[in-house]
């Protein structure tokens, strides 16, 4: 099974989330991540996809997201084609026995302490998907209490051609 990145750039108006989420529901296509915001155009927003399947249903899913009206362009990636991040906050729960190794668990993977309570800290890190899985494995000797995940982003690669 392949695992696909879509850069879609949408119209920015109510209902084509749906629409497009619409889509992948009724061809029952698995959304394994799905992340949205506005691009500098404010009347644009680009919708980043993660979807994973056989070839067959890789390529459909491209051709049916270009007939949606409101797609205005389909960017498909593989993994090794693009930068992805994902940013994920993660709320533990610590003690004096183990504060300390949560604090070497974030030192090394460049994760950062944003809130702290009596019993609870919040931990953040912006990194690849990857690694914000590997942070939630070396947190599970801990208590974690909560997490949040943006979804995966992703930009192709900067190429010196680009203009």
């Amino acid at each position: 099974m392949k695992k696909r990145i879509y850069s879609v750039l949408v119209e920015n108006r109510s209902g084509v989330l749906c629409k497009v989420a619409g889509l992948f529901s009724r061809r029952c296509y698995n959304i394994d991540s799905l992340a949205v915001g506005e691009t500098d155009d404010s009347s644009v927003s680009c919708m980043t996809i993660v979807s994973s399947g056989d070839e067959r249903t890789i390529e459909q899913i491209e051709k049916q997201l270009n007939k949606k009206l409101d797609v205005i362009k389909v960017k498909t990636f593989e993994e090794q084609q693009c930068i992805t991040r994902e940013l994920m906050l993660v709320k533990v729960k610590y003690n004096k026995n183990n504060r300390r190794d949560i604090m070497e668990v974030c030192e090394l993977m460049h994760a950062d302490m944003v809130d702290m309570s009596k019993h609870h800290m919040m931990l953040q890190i912006c990194d690849t998907p990857e690694r914000t899985r590997l942070l939630i494995t070396m947190l599970q000797s801990v208590s974690i209490v909560e997490v949040a995940r943006t979804g995966t982003l992703a930009l192709s690669k900067c190429a010196e051609n680009e203009n």
